[in-house]
């Protein structure tokens, strides 16, 4: 009987010995959406977002509305202590976020391609909805 338990308990043990790596390899996706022109509000989702980086989350920021001018080379937004909003978007491209301006930014503005600071695209809406409804993405709103 000793001999049964002993099995099923190694068995048990196996079994979740191999199951803990593979849970420990599921990657988060973070996504966060930037729509406000409030400088505290963008310092909020970018530091959150760097921590998402720091914890091996895979990030991706969308600068709509009021938050697209923060991907321009024109525009400096407001400064924050210790290091302005802007500051933090180049160190999160840098770092390997994903940083993209909406799709409808652009053509609703009087602004191209050209005008916005490297590391950033513009977003495919079906590339979008399909991270959003990736069950391993997690996604917030500032």
């Amino acid at each position: 009987m000793n001999s049964t338990r002993n099995k099923a308990a190694l068995a048990l043990l196996w079994g979740l010995a191999c199951a803990l790596p593979a849970q420990a390899q599921t990657t988060v996706d973070l996504f966060v959406t930037i729509t406000s022109a409030e400088a505290q509000k963008q310092g909020l989702a970018l530091v959150l977002a760097s921590q998402g980086l720091q914890q091996k989350a895979r990030v991706r920021v969308l600068l709509c509305a009021d938050g697209g001018p923060l991907a321009l080379k024109a525009r400096e937004p407001a400064a924050l202590k210790p290091r302005s909003p802007r500051v933090m978007l180049d160190e999160l491209i840098k770092a390997g976020a994903q940083v993209d301006v909406c799709a409808l930014f652009l053509p609703n503005s009087e602004w191209k391609q050209t005008d916005l600071i490297d590391g950033v695209g513009v977003a495919k809406p079906q590339e979008v909805a399909a991270q959003l409804l990736a069950p391993q993405t997690r996604a917030v709103t500032f």
